[in-house]
């Protein structure tokens, strides 16, 4: 019985060192495939951080993976947040290396099911439009993802069509993961202290108030978030949400008259003043939006939920002004429905913060340039953790990931966007060396 023991400890300590020397030598790719098929789609619904407990089970992971890589100070709080230090290793003695971090975020949209996503790999695509297999009526057209052309013998993963692929943002953790491989794989290669971050809940906007910053171990960081090749985002929207209750009364439908008060036709009356002018799908570039998100309808109550996203904050309390002028119209029309308005600040623009560290965005684009792909700097449509973390003491603009249509059956990568990112996150922390290096010779 005690040899049997000692066998079977000395097998799961062998299987122990194979799977550490298989995830060290992993491919950006394979580990973002890896990756992709573990659900950690997120709950807008709950309450709690995270919401769901899949993400904590792939931090468990992701905990366990960085110290196989040799990573010693790994730690995973109660809120499924991953922390992690890459130390300066013995090469950078003598240099006064600027530590930075690197973040991505655990969950996947609550919008479309992650649940048993099947990625497929398109080897060597030679162009045209993308039938997903597992629901046909899902299609990548070339007319609508123009990219496409640019990506001609590229491998491109996409999910099956019944799900996402959940690139936002398995890519990112793939790409910070493989970078970490990396060094450690090449001590002869100078690096500082590099802190990584991950985090839950960045779909919901339920996680980031969680963030230790106080110690995390750098005062300067990147989100790896982003989509296309070379889009480096430093400035995102001023956002908050409105909720809007409708209060009536119900009543026997039979003896309804002078006794019911249905709150669903105030509601929809309220919906109908929404300008289309100002809708999500009727704006782009820098014009900001009204979106309806939510609506449920019933004849005691009816509740609302309105997003409100804009690029300069005097326009967004434009839009808090009109949501305002509507409900007091609507009032006006259901004098006996009770109608209450609640407008939160969500995140704001994080160029206010960015701005003043101009230098991130600059060495961004020179580890862009540096990996072979033409920088380019963006203002995005969507917030990231990075939004609020910037007004939360840390500094931190986006980097891309290579993905597309994020939040979407449609969504897709490739092995190019895959392995770009990682390749820039690597220039990334040579430009932080070199820099080092700049400042040491003017000493």
């Amino acid at each position: 019985m005690k040899y049997s023991a000692l066998l079977l400890m000395l097998l799961a300590f062998n299987c122990q060192l194979l799977f550490a020397a298989s995830t060290a030598d992993e491919s950006v790719m394979a580990r973002f495939i890896r990756y992709v098929q573990i659900n950690t789609q997120s709950d807008d619904t709950s309450t709690t951080v995270p919401t769901s407990a899949n993400q904590i089970e792939f931090a468990k992971q992701l905990t366990q993976e960085l110290r196989e890589l040799g990573v010693k100070d790994v730690r995973m709080s109660e809120f499924g947040f991953v922390y992690a230090l890459l130390p300066a290793n013995s090469k950078a003695e003598g240099l006064n290396i600027q530590p930075f971090g690197l973040i991505a975020h655990l969950d996947t949209s609550p919008g479309i099911s992650g649940n048993n996503v099947k990625p497929i790999v398109h080897r060597n695509y030679q162009g045209g439009d993308i039938v997903l297999p597992a629901d046909p009526k899902q299609v990548i057209r070339v007319a609508a993802n123009p990219v496409l052309n640019t990506l001609i013998g590229d491998d491109i993963i996409t999910a099956d069509g019944t799900t996402l692929l959940g690139s936002d943002d398995k890519a990112g953790i793939a790409a910070i993961m493989d970078l970490v491989a990396r060094l450690q794989k090449t001590p002869e290669i100078v690096h500082g202290d590099i802190a990584i971050a991950f985090t839950p809940d960045e779909e919901t906007s339920m996680g980031i108030e969680k963030f230790d910053v106080a110690n995390f171990p750098a005062d300067v960081a990147y989100t790896v978030d982003g989509g296309a090749l070379g889009n480096i985002t430093n400035e995102t929207w001023h956002a908050r949400e409105v909720k809007i209750e409708f209060i009536g009364q119900n009543a026997h439908t039979g003896k309804a008259k002078g006794a019911m008060i249905n709150a669903g036709y105030a509601a929809a009356s309220f919906i109908t003043r929404l300008p289309v002018s100002q809708r999500a799908e009727e704006t782009d570039g820098r014009t900001g939006f009204i979106h309806l998100e939510k609506a449920n309808l019933a004849v005691s109550s009816a509740e609302i939920e309105i997003l409100l996203r804009d690029f300069k904050l005097t326009d967004l309390d434009k839009k808090s002004e009109l949501i305002h002028d509507l409900a007091s119209k609507t009032q006006k029309d259901f004098p006996n429905t009770e109608i209450k308005v609640q407008i939160l600040d969500n995140y704001q623009n994080m160029y206010e913060v960015i701005k003043q560290h101009p230098y991130l965005v600059d060495y961004a684009m020179q580890a862009t340039v540096r990996a072979g792909i033409i920088p380019k700097q963006t203002a995005a449509r969507w917030g990231t953790d990075g939004s609020s973390l910037s007004f939360m003491g840390l500094p931190s603009p986006d980097i891309f990931t290579g993905g597309h249509n994020f939040h979407s059956k449609l969504e897709f990568n490739s092995r190019k966007g895959l392995e770009g990112t990682a390749e820039t996150l690597f220039q990334l922390s040579q430009v932080f060396v070199e820099n080092a290096k700049i400042e040491s010779k003017k000493r």
